[in-house]
């Protein structure tokens, strides 16, 4: 995704210099059971927030919902909500314990710390540099405790021209094995100081992202970090502390592929498979 990725605020155009700022993510509910169901189970993956019926799309941007992958116990306020299995039904709550729960739920794509004044600040905080996590205010303490999965079919990122002038060249990148990605991430919570016992609160997550290597590196000089399923379980718990959660990133390598698509994927309003295809 692009070192100078767009995304729209208010109809306006922003330009961030920016990396992994565009993906694609169009499978259903029941592949990502099948995916990201923790080790020795079989579809127990829950769907909150409509997210078993997402609507496929082909350029997700920041400040967008997307579809993250989070490990959490039912707590008395969740288990007021609607959770359903990968085929739609309805999941009867009294027959869950007090572990934690795999969810796959919606998130604002931007982090927003808890302690923002506004959410605005989460347009800047698409990404969080695995190198620097630890550090930054923003995002050590969800890296202590509130890790994700983001799902992706596959992202997009330019590659520089010969020159300062010459055009960007798009590139589509996907696992070479057909699964999907997972992407590392962190979410957060957020809800206005002033909005009393009423006001909603607002999950947002920010994309992990490290150097590229290999041939990724010839595209660009980051990339998302990659999780493979023998990790999942472990960057999920809650449990698992930063430190130990630190020493996951960067570990995972897999092979991926690539092809140049048009660069219709540059207006954040394109949205459709025609993205994702070869252009020669």
């Amino acid at each position: 995704m692009s070192p100078l990725s767009l995304f729209l605020t208010s109809g306006q155009r922003v330009w961030e210099k920016r990396m992994c700022g565009r993906y694609a993510s169009f499978r259903q509910a029941q592949d990502l059971a099948d995916a990201f169901a923790r080790s020795g189970f079989i579809q127990d993956v829950l769907f909150a927030d409509g997210s078993d019926e997402w609507r496929e799309s082909f350029n997700i941007a920041p400040t967008q919902d997307v579809r993250i992958v989070v490990e959490r116990p039912l707590t008395a306020a969740a288990r007021t909500e609607t959770f359903v299995d990968a085929s739609g039904q309805v999941v009867d709550l009294s027959t869950i314990n007090d572990d934690p729960v795999r969810q796959v739920r919606l998130a604002r794509w931007g982090l927003v710390p808890s302690w923002a004044k506004d959410p605005s600040i989460g347009s800047r905080m698409i990404n969080a540099r695995s190198e620097t996590i630890a550090e930054k205010p923003a995002f050590k303490r969800a890296l202590a405790s509130r890790r994700c999965i983001v799902p992706a079919d596959g992202y997009y990122e330019w590659q520089k021209g010969e020159t300062a002038k010459s055009p960007k060249t798009p590139f589509y990148i996907t696992p070479a094995d057909g699964s999907p990605f997972a992407f590392a991430g962190i979410y957060e919570f957020w809800k206005p100081k002033d909005g009393g016992d009423d006001a909603q609160w607002l999950v947002t997550v920010s994309i992990i992202t490290t150097a590229a290597d290999r041939e990724l590196g010839e595209i660009h000089d980051r990339r998302p970090v990659f999780l493979t399923p023998e990790h999942y379980d472990s960057w999920l718990d809650p449990e698992v502390g930063a430190q130990e959660a630190l020493g996951i990133l960067g570990i995972d390598v897999i092979d991926t592929q690539h092809v140049i698509v048009s660069t219709d994927v540059n207006k954040v309003a394109n949205n459709s498979p025609e993205l994702i295809r070869e252009v020669s």
